[in-house]
């Protein structure tokens, strides 16, 4: 029989092994945490679904049960995974190349398909060129450490993406962590860098993943300026959403064309899968020869390509539905706010529920979804543990009424589990 009071439930605790262990008992100690009958929180993951990219899904989780569920777990802001134009986009695609290229991108990899995709990404970003990767987490992973070495400095938020630490730990460069959007701290390291460091970039998300904020991208341009900085963002989360036309960060910052690298993921609001970086003609020539997960990865499936082409065709013409999305995401952070609860300074589709506890929070999650609700469960490693949340996402083909449906049950477990009072 398991004691679960000698279970250690944390996740840093199964990163190395231990003296004396061979490589595979971590794996055992893990296991035994995870059949130890406590909640750890990932019960909330593995669960697959069963429809298209919808508001109303139904999944089943480990033990082959159904449910329907109001989906609030979904980076399809604008739901064009699975519109209708995108969809014929990609059939016509599918039926003409097959399923796949079967080759990287240099050696015969591409199509007028991919080349139109970067051309529209390019056109996105005001930049002169643009290129696509196929995957977000490999394109970040690939751009940093290309571009950057021992010799270079990178300046991150605190809260930047997984894939844009892990690309600066690669890359071999001196790494410097500014807290999250201290515009007074991050002046201080770039006024401490020797001079003859001149390989100096800034890092940021445009719109940060687990806060839903957008970084204060005309104070860090300025910055850049004074101290000599090449700027990248990373706008997954910014596209399609942000700015004037849904444009991204940099246009809601009046700084189109101004920004050194523009990374993104086409996975998020365009609806499909990979990710890309917009910048000068040179550089884009250089990504293509020295960026490792691009010349050693095969490239997008042309049929994916297709149905980005089409969705990016959308977001640029601002056809896409982002204001309808952006009444309803005000709608549900008003009911949110008047109902009590914390939902930090979101400027984005995404709304952090701050819950501080990570008992209540898995708890919490498994009350909501026996009630019909799937959100996401975020903690540590992606945030600390006392600033555990749920994340919840809108969608712009969720209804008033599944918004004002979904809120009545969130409260209900809320005040449930003592974060409001109703």
């Amino acid at each position: 029989m398991i004691d679960i009071n000698n279970l250690d439930t944390r996740f840093e605790s199964y990163f190395e092994t231990l003296e004396n262990e061979n490589l595979f008992d971590k794996t055992l100690r893990l296991d035994k945490t995870l059949s130890g009958g406590i909640l750890t929180g990932v019960e909330a993951l593995g669960l697959t679904t069963e429809n298209k990219t919808s508001p109303i899904s139904y999944l089943t989780d480990k033990n082959g049960e159904k449910r329907k569920v109001i989906m609030l777990g979904s980076n399809s802001y604008l739901n064009l995974s699975s519109n209708k134009k995108v969809i014929k986009s990609a059939k016509a695609a599918l039926k003409k190349f097959g399923l796949a290229t079967g080759a990287v991108s240099n050696y015969a990899g591409i199509t007028q398909l991919h080349i139109e995709l970067e051309h529209k990404i390019a056109k996105l970003y005001n930049t002169e060129d643009a290129i696509v990767y196929p995957s977000g987490y490999g394109a970040n992973m690939g751009i940093i450490s290309a571009l950057c070495s021992k010799n270079d400095v990178i300046i991150c938020d605190s809260a930047n993406h997984a894939s844009i630490m892990d690309g600066a730990r690669l890359s071999g460069a001196e790494i410097k962590i500014y807290p999250h959007k201290n515009m007074k701290y991050l002046e201080k390291i770039l006024s401490e860098i020797p001079d003859n460091k001149k390989g100096r970039l800034i890092i940021t998300d445009g719109v940060f993943s687990m806060d839903g904020d957008m970084a204060p991208l005309d104070k860090i341009y300025e910055l850049s300026k004074k101290y000599g900085c090449a700027i990248m963002t990373d706008d997954a989360h910014g596209i399609g959403i942000t700015g004037k036309t849904g444009k991204g960060t940099a246009e809601y910052f009046n700084l189109s064309g101004k920004i050194d690298l523009n990374a993104g993921m086409l996975s998020k609001t365009p609806g499909g899968l990979g990710g890309y970086c917009a910048a000068k003609r040179e550089i884009i020539q250089f990504l293509r020869l020295y960026s490792r997960t691009y010349f050693f990865s095969t490239s997008l499936p042309p049929a994916i390509v297709a149905g980005l082409n089409t969705s990016l065709e959308l977001i640029l013409k601002d056809e896409a539905g982002r204001s309808e999305l952006v009444e309803k995401v005000s709608y549900f952070k008003d009911l949110l706010t008047a109902s009590g609860f914390d939902i930090g300074n979101s400027q984005s589709a995404i709304i952090p529920l701050m819950v501080y506890d990570e008992e209540k929070l898995f708890k919490m999650h498994k009350f909501l979804l026996n009630s019909g609700i799937y959100t996401n469960i975020v903690t540590y490693p992606a945030v600390r543990r006392k600033e555990c949340r749920l994340r919840l996402c809108v969608m712009k083909d969720l209804r008033y009424s599944d918004i004002e449906k979904a809120v009545k049950i969130i409260t209900k477990a809320g005040i449930k589990f003592g974060l409001t009072d109703g």
